[in-house]
């Protein structure tokens, strides 16, 4: 049973040492929609497509 613990708090301590080299550009809310969400908008069909 101390060995689940023991590998339970080494793993735990690796992800945060990932999440704070990742310098705070992780963003763990989940899926955004409406204002918050950032999708780049859809390219322009160009005239010479035609």
């Amino acid at each position: 049973m101390w060995k689940l613990l023991v590998g339970f708090a080494v793993f735990a301590a690796i992800v945060i040492f990932v999440l704070m080299k990742a310098g705070g550009d992780v963003d763990m809310s989940g899926e955004k929609h409406g204002v918050d969400a950032s999708h780049a908008p859809a390219p322009a069909a160009s005239a010479a497509s035609q």
